[in-house]
């Protein structure tokens, strides 16, 4: 079996780091893998190849702020694109992002009709079936599911930002008649949620299926003397832990700062509150008491930190399926989620709580709920069903069946 993947990035990032596992499962397979890139370097150790190049994708990047074009640039890069993947003559064409500033989605949608292979897509966000957005539920937006579709976009200066145009109507008018009809497509999404999102949309007519990302079980796993603590002078209060790449108000950045302020007022001196992947402009924003630390590419420190944490506290306002709930689970810590997106979907009761978005107070009485009981087990044997080897397998699966 011959598989193309395309994605944004390879090898960095959860979507990169999928498309270089189910190239794994395919080449330990006995098969070949094509990893193409719009940006970043190449990663050893697999055929590689670089879509357009730095210098189309800042131009892309540009226009896009002014025209509220995104995917309608990069035409000499999307036919060289196609030329490769002609060449190569893959059995599966595996589609991630294709937002990203680095492909002309009609040109490459319109050969993607017409040129008889099976293809799998992997919706990791909204923006495939809205008019701009990535991501709705924050602004609480629904007109790309009804019959007019989208207009005026309320996340105009959201990614892909526009800052001057608004171009949300005709955008939606284009991805509906290049995302429709294209035979033998496959869709998958990482959550309930968004498959559900899908079946609301024009894409419905598409068969879908959910395969959650899945995440490596050797290094988030329960471990035992950390010095977190007593670096950061914790002690013994109870640490509630946020992570975030990056932080924005919509992952809850501010519902932080005020929860901080809440137990300070209410309850002084009984817990922590830690923030990691801040950037160091955001410092500032937020209380001094609240521990705040800058982004970090090491998922052993991570590990570290969800292992010491009492309660992990996502406070996201729109999300697929963050990982680092399961992150957290695989490191013995329950989880508090808004009931964003699917966000909540791996939560249970015994493993944590999902409470309405901005309701602090229900948040407050969560934590006092799971303190009173020991989960760790329960979170650990959650977390086991989201091993990362065990998504590749079903990617293969889903390859072998189409």
């Amino acid at each position: 079996m011959k598989v193309a993947i395309i994605n944004t990035v390879i090898g960095t990032g959860s979507v990169g780091r999928i498309a270089c596992g189910t190239a794994d499962e395919i080449m330990e397979n006995g098969g070949e893998a094509l990893l193409c890139r719009g940006r970043g370097e190449e990663v050893r150790g697999y055929d590689n190849y670089r879509i357009g190049s730095d210098q189309d994708m800042f131009c892309h990047g540009v226009l896009t702020r002014i025209t509220d074009r995104h995917g309608l640039y990069s035409r000499g890069a999307t036919h060289r694109l196609i030329k490769k993947l002609t060449e190569y003559d893959p059995d599966v064409i595996q589609l991630h992002n294709v937002h990203g500033y680095y492909v002309n989605y009609p040109v490459l949608f319109d050969w993607l009709r017409s040129c008889g292979k099976p293809i799998v897509w992997t919706l990791h966000d909204c923006w495939s079936f809205t008019g701009h957005c990535a991501h709705f539920e924050y602004c609480g937006c629904d007109k790309w599911c009804s019959d007019i579709g989208c207009f005026d976009c309320p996340e105009k200066n959201e990614y892909p930002a526009s800052y001057m145009r608004d171009a949300s109507k005709t955008n939606f008018a284009l991805k509906k008649e290049h995302f429709t009809g294209i035979p033998g497509m496959h869709l998958v999404t990482p959550s309930k949620w968004l498959k559900d999102a899908v079946s609301r949309s024009f894409l419905s007519d598409y068969p879908v299926q959910v395969i959650n990302t899945g995440i490596d079980l050797d290094v988030f796993r329960p471990l035992e003397g950390s010095e977190i603590r007593e670096k950061y002078g914790i002690g013994n209060r109870t640490l509630l832990l946020g992570v975030a790449n990056p932080w924005r108000e919509t992952k809850g950045m501010y519902d932080f700062a005020s929860l901080y302020e809440m137990l300070e007022k209410k309850r002084p001196g009984e817990f922590s509150i830690a923030m990691i992947g801040l950037k160091p402009s955001q410092m500032d924003r937020l209380p001094e008491g609240i521990i705040r630390i800058i982004h970090t590419d090491s998922v052993e420190e991570l590990a570290q930190w969800y292992s010491t944490a009492d309660v992990y506290v996502n406070l996201t306002y729109g999300d697929t399926f963050p990982t680092t709930n399961i992150e957290a689970l695989a490191c013995g810590t329950p989880v508090i989620s808004y009931d964003a997106g699917g966000s909540g979907e791996i939560v249970t009761e015994d493993t944590g709580a999902v409470v309405e978005k901005a309701d602090l107070e229900a948040v407050m009485e969560a934590v006092d709920r799971i303190k009173a009981r020991d989960m760790s087990e329960n979170c650990v044997k959650r977390a086991s069903g989201f091993a990362k080897r065990d998504k590749y397998k079903e990617y293969h699966e889903l390859y072998k069946t189409i």
